[in-house]
């Protein structure tokens, strides 16, 4: 078991260092504009006046403060400083929160306030404040915190509305990307929140924040898990009424553990229990149905049936935390087996060893699928950086 730990742990932290936050480091510095660069092509190619997404820049900024928590590194400190200062140049001046999208000059191109896109700065700006002290951080976050709730959240049916206009009015243009329904909730919105609340209690317990974060993992609970079937429902009308039959085994996973970790951190015990019961039965769901033989995780599985099975990148990262997850809470061997095996899928197909990071996407027999972003809107050092720093904590726990 040790031998096994120290393997393990040697893999994850080289990975960490060197491939993911080191590409970072050496190819996503913005020297002409600032910031980070908006766009990097697989094929290495810097698109220099790409806009620039919110969810790459707080990704940026959650990754980076995540680091030098955890190693203490100056590096990785100024890259943490850099990513808050880039994300300021999201501010809305008139009408507070945060722009989706800003050209390379830092005006906006996409001035909607995506609720998701306000989640994960308040989830980033809370860990800056956790790793750092910085008050300036946590003072901010508890603004994008006050916007969520004076302008998105719905008082009667529960849960937060997809986004709205620029000025917090309501818009008709919900959808997170093209390939999102254009509904009033979904369930991806309603699970960064929960992240974002989770990671901001950590540093600020207000009663107000208690309670709401209290009630999002009741309506993750009660809303949007199917019971039945314990897969996430993915989109929903104001009533909660679900529009769409497709399943997303990467967000089951990752939403497995995120609820944990929700619970444990607002410390309330009825609700643990209920949720770590809930979070076995959805890593089982997962690991039977949604994982291939050679440990990777399937995209989606659609409502008419049809399996899209290419595996992105972000669903193996999530796994191998997820199966982690599941085997401390339950100590069963087979889900460290299923991580060990996210993991070694992660090695030989998802990591690129010649560019660095990881691939986008590879078909079900592991061939990168060429055309997407290494780094990007969506493309950012999060969901991989954040399974190795998870995995290596959990390690000592399991093994």
């Amino acid at each position: 078991m040790a031998a096994e730990r120290e393997r393990w742990r040697s893999e994850l932290e080289q990975e960490l260092k060197s491939n993911i936050l080191g590409f970072w480091i050496r190819h996503a510095q913005d020297d002409k504009h600032g910031g980070f660069v908006g766009e990097i092509r697989d094929d290495m190619t810097i698109v220099a006046d790409a806009d620039k997404g919110l969810v790459l820049n707080a990704r940026i900024l959650w990754t980076f403060a995540s680091a030098y928590r955890m190693y203490g590194e100056p590096v990785y400190l100024e890259m943490a400083e850099r990513a808050y200062e880039a994300l300021e140049r999201f501010a809305d001046p008139l009408h507070g929160g945060l722009f989706w999208m800003i050209d390379a000059s830092g005006s906006p191109t996409q001035d909607k306030k995506q609720v998701y896109g306000q989640a994960f700065a308040i989830y980033a700006l809370a860990e800056y404040c956790r790793a750092t002290g910085a008050d300036k951080a946590l003072v901010r976050a508890e603004e994008l915190y006050r916007l969520l709730e004076k302008h998105a959240y719905d008082p009667v049916r529960l849960g937060y509305v997809e986004a709205l206009a620029r000025d917090w009015t309501e818009t008709a243009d919900l959808s997170l990307s093209g390939k999102d329904l254009n509904e009033r909730k979904s369930m991806n919105t309603h699970l960064h929140v929960l992240e974002a609340y989770t990671n901001l209690y950590r540093v600020w317990k207000p009663e107000g924040l208690r309670v709401k974060l209290a009630e999002l993992i009741d309506v993750h609970l009660d809303k949007i898990v199917d019971a039945g079937t314990h897969h996430f429902r993915l989109f929903f009308d104001d009533e909660w009424v679900s529009k769409s039959g497709d399943v997303s085994y990467g967000h089951d996973i990752e939403g497995s553990w995120l609820l944990c970790e929700a619970a444990d951190v607002l410390g309330d015990p009825l609700r643990t229990e209920r949720v770590r019961r809930e979070a076995l039965e959805m890593a089982r769901a997962a690991l039977e149905q949604g994982v291939d033989q050679d440990g990777g995780v399937f995209n989606e599985l659609h409502g008419d049936g049809r399996l899209d099975d290419s595996k992105d990148w972000w669903p193996q990262a999530e796994a191998m935390v997820g199966f982690l997850n599941a085997c401390q809470l339950s100590g069963e061997r087979k889900y460290l087996d299923a991580a060990n095996a996210s993991w070694a899928f992660i090695r030989s197909f998802i990591r690129d060893g010649e560019h660095g990071e990881w691939h986008w996407q590879v078909t079900r027999t592991g061939e990168p699928v060429p055309g997407h972003d290494k780094a990007g809107p969506w493309k950012c050092p999060y969901h991989n950086a954040r399974a190795c720093m998870e995995a290596l904590e959990r390690l000592e726990r399991v093994l």
